[in-house]
């Protein structure tokens, strides 16, 4: 019931008067509580007694009259689309622990179907990777060392390392592929990609220089081991060849002396000559592994090329000139010894494939991510290492300990690629897809020593010369993912879907979704190449070494000490390429619109040259004896003043300090 404005206010004035009349009535009242509380008697407590309570149900929340609970959204299956799912049998691949980004979230595209929404996953387009690699390392360490009171000067005619050059040249000349320029485009890769497949597949080594032995295996296909030309079961173990971690010495231990000190009082001191002018190590080693993107069905519009290449040369020229006057001296030079070894495999995930089963489902939504142009997947990788130690010394023994190192260089290139980013469910390519992986090694050792000695040279003690045992070593392997018989014709409903997505759209799947393959997936992860897709792997590896000494051996003009113990070294040098790569090319099966090729290639290949004309079959002590001169103008009247006219400062060229660079006398 409603009151007008005065009634209202009559009506407030009379209820405030009554509360307040009330307030005051309890203010009397609460005096007279207050005085009578302290006169209460006693009043036992109550008993406590605990209910027992039990809710039977549970309360809901305010509901309307209306009640309507709307359907629940279709459900789509999808897996992590980074995730590539298969293990690698042969080869350590971390898969489990790889982090990868881009996961599927649910954001990206909505289909409306029958009054659902459902919900597709936004995939991104991998982008193209190009890695350009180029590692060179040189090194001159042709060193002059003169050492004992012989009071000579050695002054052989240089060693000319365009020689060197000019033998690897030769050698080069045995590889079909050569030295390519960098391809600086993508048709310019697909066309190198062409020319190395022609020139590989019409290869035979018949051109080859006087002293190369070459092996070719070619087919479609190749799978297994082989050790210069040879397959095998089983490659050696370079750790059985050479040692990268030699043990050391114990710093501990007491340095072992070189004096003795007799009953009698006097001393002798242990008279040796010790020489290391070899030794030298050369390492390129490169291993890539190239996981950047694959699917479980790939369609390709074109062609579809496939090279796989392993070029591997070992050229050395190993002639040495030892004087006769050493001839009761230990020889403990093993001959040099070259070794090609390469290895082809496959993890084939086309013949693991699971068939689908009747009661199987298909995806029935697909999204697509779209790229135009080509996409390049390309890692290019050269190494090379040129070392000169052409060394030139003079030795005599004074009776002390001496010691000479002027080589054991070593020079080591090293690169490790792991590329690693999307995997799809079908990848459809509108133009051709080129995949090469080509491996090219090749050691070049010059290796011509002389070691003669002055007129009147003897020895009675113990003596030991060592010219070769030098080791050459290319280990290449390719590991392709993927099988060799995954091509198939393609199909008629691929082609109508990559014309569909040609046009910029989302395309019409039709068929395609029911494909075997995709038997248990959600929505079909897609990724268009309108132009090409370029893969390659080139990887090439050179050791180029002239180690070319000569070694004088002479008496020592004040005392001349007969029964010294000489060590000469001039070899044990070690050449050694490392080459891995291991690709993706397909997760499952790879339909093809046009012409499908694939070739494997092998080419090992050995050249021993003969020895230079320089030293040839000449006596090294007549070699030593003409490029020996006195120091003092009283011995050179002696021996003849008129046929000698050099500088005693001659020293070769580069060759740096008096007593030789990285030369340590004892």
């Amino acid at each position: 019931m409603s009151m007008d404005s005065i009634t209202e206010t009559i009506a407030h004035f009379i209820g405030f008067f009554h509360t307040t009349l009330e307030h005051a009535r309890m203010r009397e009242a609460y005096k007279k509580f207050i005085v009578e509380k302290t006169h209460a008697a006693d009043v036992a407590a109550l008993p406590f007694v605990e209910a027992e309570f039990n809710a039977r149900f549970d309360l809901t929340g305010y509901r309307p009259a209306l009640d309507y609970a709307a359907p629940s959204p279709e459900t789509v299956i999808y897996y992590p689309w980074s995730e590539v799912r298969f293990a690698s049998p042969e080869i350590d691949i971390p898969w489990q622990d790889a982090l990868f980004s881009g996961w599927f979230t649910p954001k990206g595209a909505m289909s409306v179907t029958g009054g659902t929404i459902v919900i597709l996953p936004l995939i991104e387009p991998i982008g193209s990777v190009v890695s350009l690699f180029f590692q060179k390392a040189h090194l001159s360490d042709n060193d002059y060392f003169s050492v004992g009171a012989h009071k000579l000067s050695f002054a052989p005619p240089l060693i000319d390392n365009q020689s060197l050059l000019d033998f690897a040249d030769q050698a080069l000349s045995i590889s079909p592929i050569g030295v390519p320029d960098v391809p600086g485009s993508g048709a310019a890769m697909g066309e190198f990609i062409r020319t190395t497949a022609e020139r590989l597949e019409t290869f035979t080594g018949d051109d080859a220089p006087d002293g190369a032995t070459v092996v070719v295996v070619r087919g479609e296909t190749i799978e297994g081991k082989f050790l210069n030309g040879v397959a095998v079961e089983e490659l050696p173990d370079l750790k059985d060849y050479h040692d990268f971690n030699p043990p050391k010495e114990d710093a501990n231990s007491a340095p072992k002396g070189n004096a003795v000190i007799h009953a009698d009082g006097t001393i002798t001191v242990d008279a040796s000559v010790t020489v290391e002018a070899g030794g030298n190590t050369l390492v390129n080693a490169t291993a890539i592994t190239s996981f950047w993107t694959a699917a479980t069905v790939t369609a390709v519009m074109g062609d579809h090329i496939e090279l796989n290449a392993i070029v591997q040369t070992n050229a050395w020229m190993d002639s040495d000139a030892i004087s006769a006057l050493v001839g009761n001296w230990t020889n403990d030079s093993a001959p040099t010894q070259a070794f090609n070894l390469a290895s082809f495999s496959r993890y084939d995930t086309f013949e693991e494939m699971t068939p689908a089963s009747e009661e199987a489902t298909f995806p029935k939504h697909w999204v697509v991510t779209q790229i135009t142009g080509d996409v390049m997947i390309v890692n290019w990788l050269q190494q090379l290492v040129f070392m000169s130690d052409n060394d030139v010394g003079i030795l005599s023994s004074s009776g002390s300990t001496t010691t000479v190192i002027a080589g054991e260089n070593m020079s080591v290139n090293e690169i490790s690629l792991y590329e690693m980013a999307k995997a799809y469910d079908l990848i459809i390519i509108g133009g051709h897809v080129f995949d090469a992986n080509i491996i090219q090694q090749m050691n070049v050792l010059f290796d011509n020593d002389m070691i003669g000695a002055v007129k009147g040279f003897s020895t009675t003690g113990e003596g030991a010369v060592s010219t070769s045992d030098n080791l050459l070593w290319n280990e290449a392997s390719i590991y392709n993912v993927g099988g060799a018989h995954r091509f198939e014709a393609l199909p008629e409903a691929y082609s109508a879907f990559a014309a569909s997505l040609a046009g910029g759209g989302q395309g019409e799947a039709g068929d395609v979704l029911l494909d075997p393959a995709f038997a248990g997936l959600g929505a079909l992860k897609v990724l268009y190449i309108s132009g090409d897709l370029i893969k390659l792997n080139y990887i090439s590896q050179t050791n180029i070494l002239g180690d070319s000494d000569q070694i004088a051996l002479a008496m020592d003009a004040i005392g001349p000490i007969e029964d010294a113990d000489w060590t000469v070294n001039t070899g044990s040098n070690n050449l050694i390429n490392l080459a891995t790569i291991a690709d993706l090319d397909s997760l499952g099966k790879t339909y093809v619109g046009g012409q499908q090729y694939a070739q494997d290639v092998l080419v090992q290949a050995e050249f021993i040259s003969a020895s230079p004309d320089d030293l040839g079959m000449k006596n090294p002590d007549a070699l030593v004896n003409e490029a020996v001169a006195f120091l003092t103008d009283e011995a050179a009247a002696d021996h003849g003043a008129g046929a000698h006219s050099l500088d005693p400062s001659y020293h070769p060229l580069d060759a740096g300090q008096g007593d030789g660079l990285q030369s340590m006398l004892v």
